[in-house]
């Protein structure tokens, strides 16, 4: 049995999308789905029961995202176990793909490449992506598709998820590079922030969990990846993309200095993209 673990804090307006495409193909026993509802001030709860047995529905007063992986973990009854967030799309079959994959046992963790849907996106944003599709850290896709998948020994490198921003990077370093993979024939549906100010916000927040898990884990850090710089300096060599490249630069470094800012604080508000969800 698979186990789908899916947080979930006033997701209402996209859960119910979330959760017909993991379970529109599934067979009886194949998945065992698991909704986090932490912190929830609206009917996030109400509308995944409506999916009924296909989906187990846990709530807590208490917000925060590894809060509620943690809980998901504890009532989670199969492997290979697959973290997904509310508001990212995968299919029935996509899961599959994930398992099989883990199955073969010579990677631990495993994810699909994201597919991205402008629908709405302003120019600016579609820019960033575009610059974005073009550097080393969009080949990873533990960090950037929203879900990514465990088999049992991979889900046994850590406890319990600490008290983190980037549960996703976390988990990534937890894992060489030889140990993970990104399954760039199976894809999730990710929709991006419409405005330049919503995609700041959330890339401030994705900042803030590297900057975090550098501080906190330099051993692990090692294992991130390939860095972007040498990518990003060779693009600069094609005229015709300085100007997508001015505006990604721009965001990124608004985004990082807010973020070191936050640092510098000790602490960081959960930034979240609404306009992303306001059509869904």
């Amino acid at each position: 049995m698979i186990s789908i673990i899916i947080p979930a804090h006033n997701e209402s307006s996209v859960i119910a999308r979330t959760l017909k495409a993991i379970t529109a193909e599934a067979v009886p026993g194949e998945l065992d789905v698991i909704v986090v509802c932490n912190g929830c001030s609206d009917d996030t709860a109400e509308v995944a029961r409506r999916f009924g047995s296909e989906v187990r529905v846990i709530e807590t007063s208490i917000p925060g995202k590894t809060h509620a992986l943690n809980l998901g973990d504890e009532a989670a009854q199969g492997f290979p176990r697959i973290y997904a967030d509310a508001d990212v799309v995968i299919s029935t079959e996509a899961v599959r793909s994930l398992a099989r994959r883990l199955e073969r046992q010579d990677v631990l963790a495993v994810a699909p490449a994201p597919a991205f849907d402008f629908s709405g996106c302003s120019w600016p944003v579609r820019a960033c992506y575009q610059i974005r599709s073009l550097l080393p850290s969009a080949q990873e896709g533990i960090g950037g598709s929203g879900v990514y998948a465990l088999s049992e020994a991979g889900r046994m490198r850590f406890r319990e998820f600490p008290l983190l921003t980037a549960d996703d990077g976390y988990v990534r370093i937890q894992f060489q590079p030889n140990e993970r993979e990104t399954l760039h024939s199976v894809n999730s549906m990710v929709f991006p922030p419409r405005t330049l100010k919503d995609l700041i916000a959330t890339k401030t927040r994705a900042h803030y969990g590297s900057f975090e898990l550098a501080l906190l884990f330099p051993g692990l850090w090692q294992n991130r990846g390939e860095s972007n710089k040498r990518s990003l300096i060779r693009l600069f060599l094609d005229p015709r993309l300085w100007f997508k490249l001015a505006i990604y630069c721009t965001v990124t470094v608004i985004a990082k200095r807010r973020a070191q800012g936050r640092i510098q604080l000790g602490s960081m508000a959960w930034e979240r993209d609404n306009t992303s969800r306001a059509t869904a």
